[in-house]
């Protein structure tokens, strides 16, 4: 009988590495916090033969994820056949905050092709994802955009360097419209004071996720994956 060591196996074992800002991460307390990260359901939806370990922090940017080493954590732990998700762009748009601004035509490109560029030199694949919008609809029940730029370059990026690109702007603009002016706070953190435990005084939060939102976007991602070419699709349940 051949006998395989731990180590040998964890060398093999593929993994999905997630880094983003708040609307993909974990969030503390789960079992009572009703704000999910939709990187932090993306296990409901992947077997048991891939492992999923979500880097995204609150508040993060590019600039910021990269300058606290975080993202060199995760490069120091890639291997051939991992995969790397990417998704930043909401507080790349702090223009009040050196630490975390990006003008979107310069820095911000250049930390995403950074990152694009350093996955697949471990042998990686990288998948780029545009920001989720915000729930903003105007007194007409029209939805605004508030990410400028960002999208846009993310996604010249993407056909610049062939990665694949997995639009959320304009899938989670369909869901929240979808779901409508009213509806689509059942996607956010909206609760009256009492309603819930967490958050006694009440709580009006249109960019974070509920687990209804982040269920549905994990879901979208998970569409988008099985549409394409990559072998991650594989390990999806």
């Amino acid at each position: 009988m051949v006998l395989i060591s731990c180590t040998v196996l964890r060398a093999q074992e593929v993994t999905l590495y997630t880094c983003g800002d708040s609307t993909m991460a974990d969030k503390s307390k789960p079992e009572i916090n009703p704000e999910k990260g939709w990187g932090q359901l993306l296990p409901e939806f992947f077997s048991d033969r891939i492992r999923i370990e979500n880097h995204a922090v609150n508040g993060r940017s590019t600039r910021s994820f990269i300058d606290e080493g975080r993202w060199e954590k995760v490069y120091n732990m890639l291997k051939k056949g991992d995969y790397v998700f990417i998704q930043f762009g909401h507080n790349d748009q702090k223009d009040q905050d050196p630490k975390r601004y990006t003008n979107p035509h310069t820095a911000y490109r250049y930390n995403l092709r950074k990152m694009v560029e350093e996955t697949r030199e471990k042998g990686a694949t990288p998948v780029l994802l545009s920001s989720i919008v915000r729930r903003n609809f105007n007194e007409k029940g029209v939805l605004i955009d508030t990410h400028g730029d960002y999208p846009m370059e993310m996604r010249l990026l993407a056909q610049e360097m062939d990665v694949l690109f997995i639009d959320l702007q304009y899938l989670t603009e369909k869901l929240e419209i979808k779901y409508g002016p009213e509806g689509s706070a059942k996607l956010h953190l909206h609760f009256e004071p009492g309603e819930t435990d967490y958050y006694p005084n009440g709580k009006s939060d249109d960019t974070h996720l509920s687990v209804t939102g982040a269920r549905e976007i994990a879901g979208l991602v998970v569409k988008k994956l099985k549409e394409s070419e990559l072998s991650l699709k594989n390990y999806l349940k």
